[in-house]
């Protein structure tokens, strides 16, 4: 059974849905035909013309990395820089190149929660949850349908509410309406008036799954003309946002912990602040995350754990709790193997999941 670059996209993408990345993004297929047929994948954090290259000598048509090739507009491809450079080879070789950024950072199973889990926390939750992702659909049923069109917006994908699924909320009613002359009611007579018992159901829906969801609700429910209302809400969306929080099964003095970083994540050196307390509770961010620092602080956490802080944000924290940056690289460099489960349990039998064996880190550290 074969797949296409498109088929991979589209279960990246049901993982990590495209709305979900930060305005300042570019993840999605960055170059290659959609409709090619997928010979193999290499998995790596960034693409260069060296990973083109090795994906090239072990048998790979497609490139999933985490970080975007395509970050700024090119305005020509010359082989000026490295990024040309790349896309450039991508292209003559025939090489699809596929990026999941900020949409996997921000899903609740991404690159932060695996990084927590590398920790040994607990009792995850997402660090800053983001609001205005999720809308409520209102509808009207005759109620001996009101189980099949919740099952067919089940489907769709509403009805979530963090662990759970299937959740609606249903009020009996009496609908009425007058069919036209020309309408063909599914309960009525054209011109005569009609009284239904009816259903109003409520769930919720995260907002990128709009379309299907409407499709599914027209195509299951009876009636010729479908009434519905959509509401936008400013609710955070629990799965979706930065960072993860969670506890050590047991807590561990600050050295101990900072031991723990670079053991797990098999780190030379940790930068840190000063903090002499026992950490319980940590907050971590795959990358750059010096920004969701106050976070961490005001939901309680004794320690946060992220990359590429700069000097002065070193004083955010005040003493409140132990900052401490394992460098970008470093805090996400396991995000492959979520892309290796994802497309082996997907993809298993149609083509081979390989990680990268050329190191991308433009880092080295001199001790």
């Amino acid at each position: 059974m074969s797949a296409t670059v498109h088929d991979l996209a589209r279960a990246l993408e049901g993982w990590a849905p495209l709305p979900y990345q930060e305005s300042y993004d570019n993840a999605g297929l960055q170059c290659g035909d959609p409709q090619a047929l997928v010979r193999g994948v290499l998995i790596a954090l960034d693409c260069t013309p060296a990973i083109i290259d090795e994906a090239m000598r072990r048998g790979c048509n497609v490139v999933v990395v985490h970080h975007p090739v395509i970050f700024q507009p090119l305005k020509r491809l010359t082989g000026a820089t490295e990024v040309e450079r790349t896309i450039m080879r991508a292209l003559r070789l025939d090489v699809a190149v596929y990026a999941a950024h900020t949409n996997l950072d921000n899903v609740r199973h991404g690159v932060s929660c695996h990084l927590a889990e590398k920790l040994g926390l607990e009792n995850l939750r997402v660090l800053d949850p983001k609001p205005g992702l999720l809308g409520k659909l209102i509808t009207y049923v005759p109620s001996a349908h009101t189980e099949a069109v919740l099952q067919a917006l089940y489907a769709a994908g509403a009805g979530r509410i963090g662990d759970y699924h299937d959740c609606s909320f249903r009020v009996d009613g009496t609908g009425t309406f007058t069919p036209g002359p020309t309408a063909n009611p599914h309960t009525g007579t054209p011109n005569q008036p009609e009284t239904v018992q009816e259903q109003r159901v409520e769930v919720l829906l995260p907002l990128h799954l709009q379309q299907p969801a409407l499709r599914a609700l027209r195509e299951a429910h009876p009636y010729e003309e479908v009434a519905y209302e959509l509401i936008k809400l400013e609710n955070q969306h629990q799965e979706v946002g930065s960072g993860m929080i969670g506890e050590l099964a047991e807590p561990l003095p600050a050295k101990e912990f900072l031991r723990r970083l670079r053991e797990r994540l098999h780190v030379p050196v940790v930068k840190h602040t000063e903090f002499h307390a026992v950490i319980r509770k940590v907050a971590v961010c795959g990358g750059a995350g010096s920004f969701l620092t106050r976070k961490a602080v005001a939901a309680g956490a004794d320690a946060y754990v992220t990359g590429d802080i700069k000097y002065h944000e070193f004083f955010a924290p005040e003493g409140r709790l132990l900052l401490c940056d394992v460098g970008h690289y470093e805090s996400e460099q396991y995000t492959g193997e979520l892309f290796r489960a994802l497309l082996t349990e997907k993809f298993s039998r149609t083509f081979a999941v390989l990680l990268a064996e050329t190191l991308t880190n433009p880092v080295r550290y001199d001790f």
